[in-house]
């Protein structure tokens, strides 16, 4: 008799499969897609494990309670993300602010005028790139731009356009009823919003164009 756990892992495998099946094929040879192991993770999350290979990670104890079409819009917000080129990577900006801070305070000791200006330039290039990263609008503007390539992804695998709007709003809101971080649900409340101010023009356009043809 199949114990439990095996059928939940056979189900786990068969479902990384096929998230790996409806990667654009212009991606498969260098992105993957993995169950996280980590304690508390996030729903998704991507990270470059190499330097021409990316990993989509997934919380598949989380992922089961989404609906197929929410699970699908949600994963491709994470493939627009990598084609857009603004997934998250461990930067040098941290090490550098560390090191121009430890190397100004030193020079403040040896009172070297040339390296104290380096140091200090060092400091203030990691510091503006820490700030252009942790930009609040900058983030949420990424968020946008990737929920839309998203829905021209599920068109581009055979969904319409109205059920690709609907199914990625329908995601939004089950992912904002499952957040417990106040800042994480503005995030989701912005996204949902946006959506459907898109999902609005797209439908006052669609109904433009079936005028004029009329």
């Amino acid at each position: 008799m199949t114990s439990y756990a095996t059928s939940s892992a056979k189900a786990e495998m068969s479902e990384l499969r096929r998230l790996k099946s409806i990667l654009p094929p212009e991606l498969q040879s260098w992105v993957t897609v993995e169950g996280t192991t980590e304690v508390n993770p996030p729903l998704l999350r991507c990270e470059e494990v190499g330097s021409d290979q990316v990993e989509i990670q997934i919380d598949l104890v989380k992922w089961d309670q989404l609906a197929m079409d929410q699970r699908n819009l949600l994963f491709w917000h994470e493939v627009a993300r990598i084609q857009n080129d603004t997934i998250p990577r461990d930067g040098w900006e941290m090490a550098a602010l560390a090191i121009g801070l430890g190397g100004a305070v030193g020079e403040l000791w040896v009172q070297d005028g040339l390296l104290l200006l380096l140091a200090l330039a060092l400091c203030g290039v990691s510091g503006y790139r820490l700030y252009q990263k942790n930009n609040g609008e900058k983030q949420l503007k990424e968020l946008l731009d990737a929920d839309e390539k998203a829905i021209a992804l599920a068109t581009r695998f055979g969904y319409s356009l109205p059920n690709a709007y609907k199914s990625l709003g329908s995601a939004l809101k089950a992912l904002i009823d499952q957040s417990r971080s106040k800042r994480q649900r503005a995030k989701y409340e912005a996204r949902l919003q946006a959506l459907k101010r898109s999902a609005a023009k797209a439908k006052a356009k669609t109904k433009s164009m079936q005028s004029e043809a009329q």
